[in-house]
Order: C-alpha cells, then sequence, then structure tokens
C-alpha cells in the first residue's frame, strides 16, 4: 500500500485544500483540487439540500475521473426567512451575485428585525464517494448565530462579516482564520469528517489500495 492515499476534493478552491489537508495529514492522505484534473466536470447543484448537492459533487466527479471524491455543500440559513438563503446561498441575488450584493439583500430583507429575531446558522455536509461513485461516508455539523444589522470586520468572505457567534460578541468576519478554523462550521463538520474516516481505515487500511488498478 502506498504511504499516501490519494483523494479529490471536488473544488477549485485551494485555501479549502490547505485547510482540510491538515487535518488529513495524520492519515497519510494526499489531497488534490480538481485543477489537477482537466477532465473534471461542472456538476448542477440542483437538489433541493445541501446533501443532495455534496452527494451529487462527490459521486459524478468520482465516476467521471476515477477516483475517492470528497465534496462539501455549504450555506447560510436564516430563521426569518425560513432557512434562506440555504442552497442558495452563493446565488442569493441572482446569476451576478457577489458576496456584497448577498450581504446588502440579506440586511434589507431582514431590515428593523430586532437582535432577537436575526437567528441563523451556517450549515456543512461532506460526502465521500469512491471511484464507482458510492457514498461512503457522510459528515455535517453546523454553527449557530445571529445576523448583526451592519457589516463587521474584512476577514472570511460570504456572510462571515455580517455573522455573529453570540458566545463571542464577535462576527466572523472580525476573527482570524486560526479561530474560525476552530469553530466553523466547516471545520468542524471536517473533523467529524476525518474521525469517521479514520475508523474505516483502521478497520481496512488497504482500502483506497484496493479500489485502485
Amino acid at each position: 500500500m502506498s504511504d499516501n492515499r490519494p483523494m479529490v476534493l471536488g473544488t477549485y478552491n485551494q485555501k479549502k485544500r490547505s485547510e482540510l489537508q491538515r487535518l488529513l495529514l495524520p492519515l497519510d492522505i494526499q489531497l488534490k483540487t480538481l485543477e489537477e484534473y482537466p477532465a473534471a466536470i461542472e456538476v448542477v447543484e440542483d437538489g433541493t439540500s445541501f446533501a443532495e448537492n455534496a452527494a451529487k459533487k462527490a459521486t459524478q466527479q468520482a465516476i467521471t475521473l476515477g477516483e475517492w471524491v470528497l465534496a462539501e455543500d455549504s450555506g447560510l440559513c436564516v430563521d426569518a426567512l425560513k432557512g434562506a438563503p440555504g442552497i442558495y446561498s452563493a446565488r442569493f441575488s441572482g446569476e451576478d451575485a457577489t458576496d456584497e450584493k448577498n450581504n446588502d439583500l440579506l440586511l434589507e430583507k431582514l431590515a428593523d428585525l430586532p437582535p432577537e429575531k436575526r437567528g441563523a446558522h451556517y450549515v456543512c455536509h461532506i460526502v465521500l464517494a469512491n471511484p464507482e461513485g458510492e457514498v461512503v461516508l457522510i459528515a455535517e455539523d453546523k454553527c449557530h448565530g445571529r445576523i448583526v444589522r451592519k457589516r463587521r470586520g474584512t476577514n472570511g468572505f460570504g456572510y462571515d462579516p455580517l455573522f455573529e457567534l453570540r458566545e463571542y460578541h464577535r462576527t466572523f468576519g472580525e476573527m482570524g482564520p486560526a479561530i474560525k478554523s476552530l469553530i466553523s462550521h466547516r471545520a468542524k463538520a471536517s473533523r467529524a469528517f476525518v474521525e469517521k474516516l479514520r475508523v474505516i481505515l483502521a478497520k481496512n487500511r488497504a482500502l483506497f489500495a484496493q479500489e485502485k488498478n
């Protein structure tokens, strides 16, 4: 068995790869991104939930590439908006959406709601599929907070300048990456994923090698 087990992260985002690679180091996982695979496809995210979209990205890409593929889907759910923007978080303000436009629209929709009615949570759902496109592992976690009235902080991306963790009295935008990497929805889901993968590999150390021709 190779010392480095290959796994593809279903994204072109190198920051996400770097964050997850640190957690996978003890398992000798070599994490790659779609940039290294010219044959990678663009998966249509038309599922009705984070779980469906993550599964589609993992399974379809795995079949196409013939590799183990890890994919995640995440977003912001606001209580007062009945869970919106949810799976549409990245394109909340339309096809030409940007972080700025999305944040502006969110503030507009919440308008003058008091703090106690501005509850929200981030969700991250992670799926690992084998080269045959079968889902092997699932992990999910959340991070609860509320939406503040104006942007605070310049760190992070997306809705981070508006998402405040009540117990810290700070937004993700005001927190450095070191803190966020410990308490965010993606961080918690990633740790849960790694722990589940550790258990699977303890039972079958040759798992990855068996799937490769």
